[in-house]
């Protein structure tokens, strides 16, 4: 099963290298930019398969994902009291970001313009995100768990 949430960690950190998202960003892109920007996929991909997939299974997802945060955060020089003290920003920021997430079809423009902001420093044309999760979302729709757990995938949409 580590395979399969590997394969799944790879498309969303895919998903997150995408030089088109980091062009609207309005400091210059960092781990944290980053970081952020997988949370968003992350939060979506968790929404969408959690009636599909089994809650052991998608918290042994959440749990083997942020392991592989940790080793990242280790490997840029973090200490391990400041490693604890980041990982426990991130969980939070995470937790922060599934509670919007949740909402998302019921939000309007300016709602999900506004909840973007929150997290992402932007500029003011944050529809693009917007629109950007929009088009995501309806994605992972389409799709089933079982399709992210294959090799890294063409992520199209």
């Amino acid at each position: 099963m580590k395979n399969n949430f590997l394969n799944i960690y790879n498309n969303l950190i895919k998903l997150t290298r995408n030089k088109n998202l980091f062009e609207k960003i309005y400091t210059k892109e960092s781990f944290s930019d980053r970081l952020v920007i997988f949370f968003f996929h992350f939060a979506f991909f968790l929404k969408l398969f959690k009636n599909q997939t089994s809650k052991d299974n998608l918290q042994n997802l959440y749990d083997f994902i942020f392991k592989q945060i940790e080793l990242s955060v280790r490997e840029i020089g973090y200490g391990d009291a400041s490693v604890n003290k980041k990982m426990k920003e991130y969980v939070n920021l995470m937790y922060a970001i599934i509670d919007k997430v949740e909402l998302w079809e019921n939000l309007d423009l300016i709602s999900k313009n506004s909840f973007i902001s929150e997290f992402i420093k932007i500029d003011k044309k944050s529809s693009f995100f917007v629109s950007y999760f929009d088009k995501y979302n309806t994605y992972l729709s389409k799709n089933s768990f079982n399709y992210f757990t294959k090799e890294v995938i063409s992520l199209k949409f």
